[in-house]
């Protein structure tokens, strides 16, 4: 079978937005390699002692990540190696250790190092916008970009068939957005805003709702990161399965496998 791999900015990306399409991968049988390009340090925590975490975040959201991986069926995990870098306009974007300050050709021979060795047939990582602009998920994706050029431009004998972008289709994002929660709108209103991708754009829709239950296993998971008095953690399993048990992408680069739009990622594979 084929091989599908996913680049995300920090462990707890995976879940959400990948989560259904990485286990329904798994179980029609290709294998799932997800890289992670940072190991979220940066993160808020929830649930834990922050004077006593905060020094470990990296270690405590990696073992999360191994815990998520277990139930989204990932066959190998890597991280690039990078620190996070915090939301805009933080003191951590400076931190040279940061992804936002990475080389872009540096860090993607790190990922043609992983592509070469696992030679998938489908790559996913985020649009140009980074899904609501934060600076790591802006980095994987000029970083995968660059790391797909770096192998055209080797003439290496296999390059991937399809590389897709997640995807919450805009006139989607805005019905959601009025049913939701004062909460979740003010939220919208500050430091995070997802606009959504253009609905034209969308060309992939993974009905993805056999595995809702364990796409927010995999999240809850991430236990410094779910804050138990959010709407989304509240959120009733009826609405999360609405709102989550589709996913939908974007198709970057080759060529459609049906008509549009499309079932599955390994459509045409």
């Amino acid at each position: 079978m084929g091989t599908l791999l996913l680049v995300h900015a920090h462990p707890d990306d995976e879940a959400i937005s990948t989560g259904g399409a990485m286990m329904k991968a798994a179980a029609d049988g290709h294998r799932v390699v997800l890289v992670t390009a940072t190991r979220g340090e940066a993160g808020e925590i929830h649930n834990m002692d922050e004077a006593a975490s905060r020094p470990r975040l990296g270690e405590i959201r990696t073992q999360e990540l191994e815990n998520a991986s277990r139930i989204l069926g990932v066959s190998r995990g890597e991280f690039l190696g990078y620190r996070d870098s915090g939301m805009v306009g933080t003191p951590e974007n400076d931190d040279q250790r940061s992804f936002h300050q990475a080389a872009v050709d540096e860090a993607a021979q790190r990922l043609v190092a992983i592509l070469r060795e696992e030679k998938p047939d489908v790559v996913v990582t985020y649009a140009e916008d980074g899904v609501y602009g934060h600076p790591d998920h802006i980095k994987a994706h000029f970083v995968t970009n660059a790391a797909l050029d770096q192998l055209l431009r080797a003439s290496d004998s296999w390059t991937p068939k399809k590389l897709y972008y997640t995807a919450i289709p805009r006139s989607m994002m805005q019905a959601f957005m009025e049913q939701m929660p004062e909460e979740a709108r003010l939220q919208q209103s500050s430091n995070i805003r997802i606009v959504g991708t253009p609905d034209e754009l969308v060309t992939t829709r993974v009905d993805v709702s056999p595995y809702t239950a364990r796409k927010r296993q995999a999240f809850a998971a991430h236990v410094s990161q779910n804050d138990p008095n959010s709407w989304f953690a509240t959120m009733a399993d009826q609405i999360y399965e609405l709102a989550f048990g589709t996913e939908y992408y974007q198709l970057a680069r080759g060529k459609p496998g049906s008509a549009l739009p499309e079932s599955d990622l390994f459509s045409g594979i």
